[in-house]
């Protein structure tokens, strides 16, 4: 797979991830064998998810999906593009968030995109910026790599998702408001394409939230899909995260019903040049904006 075609895989790994395991709680055991491989790291975050799960609270998680490569590579690249996910059970509702990767921000004490924080450091790096981009407290993260989107629609027997525009990718055609059964190579296709969408990469991620919904959608239809070996293969092999064990477990248990309503929503800047390079600046009531929407999301009864 081409670096350009990976670039959408996370947005759907990231979220089945989590709410899968909920939908599929009363099969835990099944999942211990993915989600062991899942987890990979401990820190004072997991601990604090760990604390919040035992006990129903809600919690939210960064969503990082990087733009080359398998998890192993050298090269670990940047995230390609980044979400918040807040999961609230007594809301039954779960919020996520898609934060413009090209946001400027102060890196090190440089300018930066906001995408650069991961590859100048490491997952917790990104997680720092985005708490300081929008003054909130982040429980944990997940990290995908952009293999396998194809495995993953497959292994849920397709989506189905309504185009909001029209247009032509990669030998694809699509008609504003028609419905579509993909496989995985026109699910890829239909949440790659970004230049001929009138509102640029937040167009393109407004279809991955599509598509993220759709499987979703699947797996509620049809939960025992979740347990499936291409499925937990497909997550597993593609997801790194310090969400322990116990947290996973918990969600199974406690969280399934936040699958119920799912919101999405993306920050919004405006794009500038400087230095010859392209960077989003946030106005501060967008940043105030998603703020509140974030910390509503997890205080929701």
């Amino acid at each position: 797979m081409e670096k350009k075609m990976k670039k959408v895989l996370w947005s759907i790994l990231g979220v089945i991830v989590v709410l899968a395991v909920g939908i599929s709680g009363y099969a835990y055991y099944q999942l211990h064998n993915a989600t062991s491989k899942i987890n990979s790291s401990d820190s004072t975050l997991s601990k604090v998810s760990d604390q919040k799960t035992s006990s129903g609270k809600s919690v939210s998680y960064l969503l990082l999906g990087t733009d080359t490569g398998a998890l192993g590579r050298d090269y670990k690249g940047r995230t390609d593009t980044m979400m918040v996910m807040t999961v609230n059970p007594k809301a039954e509702k779960t919020t996520i968030v898609s934060i413009e990767r090209d946001t400027q921000i102060q890196l090190n004490g440089h300018t930066a995109k906001l995408n650069a924080a991961y590859a100048e450091g490491d997952a917790d790096s990104a997680i720092s910026a985005v708490e300081n981009l929008l003054d909130i407290k982040l429980d944990g993260y997940m990290l995908v790599n952009m293999n396998g989107l194809k495995q993953l629609v497959e292994s849920v027997g397709g989506v189905t998702v309504t185009a909001p525009l029209t247009f032509d990718y990669e030998g694809y055609s699509f008609v504003n408001g028609q419905s579509y059964s993909m496989d995985g190579d026109e699910a890829l296709a239909f949440s790659r394409m970004r230049y001929d969408d009138p509102k640029g990469d937040y167009g393109r991620q407004e279809r991955q939230q599509m598509v993220v919904k759709a499987v979703l959608n699947k797996l509620k239809q049809n939960p025992t899909s979740a347990l499936s070996n291409s499925f937990l293969a497909s997550v597993s092999d593609n997801v790194r995260s310090n969400i322990s064990q116990s947290s996973f477990q918990n969600l199974a248990m406690k969280y399934s019903k936040a699958a119920n309503t799912i919101e999405t929503d993306q920050i919004m800047g405006n794009g500038i040049m400087e230095n010859g390079v392209s960077y989003q600046i946030i106005p501060q009531n967008e940043i105030n904006r998603v703020h509140n929407e974030i910390e509503n999301a997890m205080n929701e009864q």
